[in-house]
């Protein structure tokens, strides 16, 4: 049985807590200068917030929760299959502005988003951990680009996780 590096092994111990917007969607696409830079079929669009915080194995836990989570409906239509059973595909975006501040004034605030000098590397460590829980194909938008994203969400089913509040 193979063994898997840790968290550890991608992020050199950096402590970052993870918002994740999960989209079951029948296809979904980023493009960038006109161009598709990506596109999936059947699988889960990714909006990937990484915080200016310090927590620890938030990659690792917000991984193996999307992997596992069942979000695909079986035979009798309920959810209880996962993206590896369904052989979906993954698309994964940045966005930071998942962690914008709006108590004042009407202009966003994004002073508690990551840096992208410390969320580059976080993001890049956070599609290795799924890539190693994965076996289906895994696809990116650019980080730091604007990207028009265009998806098909399937139910609709959206999901937000926090790697904060998992306890």
């Amino acid at each position: 049985m193979r063994t898997k590096p840790s968290v550890k092994t991608f992020t050199n111990n950096l402590e970052i807590p993870m918002r994740v917007v999960i989209q079951r969607v029948s296809q979904a696409s980023v493009t960038i200068s006109n161009k598709v830079y990506a596109e999936i079929k059947q699988g889960y669009l990714l909006l990937v917030g990484i915080e200016e915080a310090d927590l620890e194995e938030d990659i690792e836990w917000l991984a193996k929760k999307i992997i596992n989570l069942r979000l695909f409906s079986d035979e009798a239509g309920l959810m209880n299959l996962s993206i590896e059973d369904v052989k979906g595909e993954l698309l994964v975006i940045s966005q930071f502005t998942l962690f914008a501040k709006t108590k004042k004034g009407n202009r966003p605030s994004f002073i508690h988003a990551a840096k992208p000098e410390k969320a580059i590397p976080i993001y890049d460590a956070f599609i290795r951990q799924l890539s190693l829980l994965c076996s289906n194909p895994i696809k990116t938008g650019e980080f730091g680009a604007n990207m028009q994203v265009s998806l098909v969400n399937d139910g609709p089913v959206t999901l937000i996780i926090d790697s904060k509040n998992r306890v």
